[in-house]
């Protein structure tokens, strides 16, 4: 179900990507997970990202094409707008790995040199750690995803022209997206020795081009042809996504579980363009509106908690018999619940209203 610029079946997927990302770094604290290896949804863990890029492209045309297409589309409010979803809690993390850091020094406890990069520490405070200006993956190493975020912002007027040129024809710009993406990954792979989708730090900018282009290119498929019939939705986004499951579970290539993300992203959004409420209820909505509290602290958790419980209850290493670990696992939800409500959401409107109050000054100023 649509409400407003909210299309509530993706809201409540970016929860599904952040924990599909959680599951791919707490699995190694799990007992015995080593000797049997990763299940292979779980090893392609790191593809949620994928998922939070195509998602970012799909909404971000979603909220804004037509303020782009009548020519009201103010960069600057819309930069500040982005900034402040994700800049007050990139700062807390941050902020909050370098005290943890700091506290196990003095505790006599080891701790990984690169937390405190100091070298590291411009790139992460100006947000362009993606783009290759941080010597090591230091502080909360999962913000490198949000300069990545930051990187597609500040293209965003090209994506929005390129969408804009290619809306009469939207299954064309949805075939050269696929066909980039597949180009590319193949090329960089060729190049680079390492797949895209494993960049961070090193070429992290241009991990989110192509899936954010894709987001792009599909919302212009799904806004130029509104979904008519419920139940072919329904079985479009019931096949994608098994399809998803299938190709992961089996070890397919990045690119082609990448392009399956994509048809779950469109066919949900079709779905809600019927009136459906398959994964509009409530607390789903709600869980993907605390996702990215979700992500950004989970690395964070890891460190914590299961040096915590190797003290309290004496292991002998980090990894979790199934009980302790599921409560790692499932923990990162209420915590998150937490930094949600006391940082993120707050301080997002806290900058909403400093945008809000200068628009208003404005005319005054002009009468004064």
């Amino acid at each position: 179900m649509t409400d407003g610029q909210n299309i509530k079946p993706l809201t409540s997927l970016r929860f599904f990507a952040a924990i599909w990302v959680v599951l791919f770094h707490y699995w190694p604290n799990l007992a015995g997970a080593a000797a049997h290896g990763e299940p292979g949804f779980v090893a392609k863990g790191y593809l949620g990202v994928e998922l939070f890029f195509i998602l970012s492209g799909f909404i971000l045309s979603h909220v804004y094409r037509t303020s782009v297409e009548t020519g009201r589309f103010r960069y600057g409010a819309f930069l500040w707008a982005r900034l402040a979803r994700v800049y007050p809690l990139h700062l807390a993390t941050l902020a909050a790995m370098g005290l943890m850091a700091g506290a196990a020094g003095l505790a006599g406890i080891a701790v990984d040199p690169n937390i405190m990069s100091w070298s590291s520490l411009p790139a992460n405070l100006t947000l362009t750690q993606a783009w290759g200006f941080a010597p090591v993956a230091g502080w909360n190493h999962p913000s490198w995803s949000i300069s990545a975020e930051w990187f597609a912002y500040l293209s965003f007027p090209a994506f929005a022209w390129a969408a804009l040129k290619l809306k009469d024809r939207p299954l064309a710009a949805v075939g050269l997206a696929m066909g980039f993406i597949v180009v590319l990954y193949a090329s960089f792979q060729a190049l680079a020795g390492f797949p895209l989708t494993l960049a961070t730090i090193r070429w992290g900018a241009l991990r989110i081009v192509p899936c954010f282009a894709y987001g792009c290119a599909l919302h212009a498929l799904w806004r130029a042809r509104p979904a008519e019939n419920q139940t072919q939705a329904l079985l479009g986004a019931a096949f994608s996504g098994a399809g998803v499951l299938v190709a992961a579970a089996a070890g397919a290539s990045d690119a082609a579980i990448v392009i399956g993300l994509g048809g779950v992203i469109f066919f949900l959004a079709r779905l809600a363009q019927t009136g459906s409420d398959l994964l509009s209820a409530r607390p789903l909505v709600y869980l993907g509106e605390i996702s990215y509290s979700v992500y950004m602290i989970c690395i964070p958790w890891k460190i914590v908690f299961p040096n915590l419980v190797i003290r309290v209850a004496q292991l002998n290493s980090k990894e979790l018999p199934l009980g302790l670990w599921l409560v790692f696992l499932i923990s990162v939800v209420p915590l998150a619940a937490i930094s949600y409500h006391l940082i993120e959401k707050p301080a997002r409107e806290r900058m909403k209203l400093i945008a809000e109050s200068r628009v208003t000054r404005r005319p005054s100023a002009a009468r004064a």
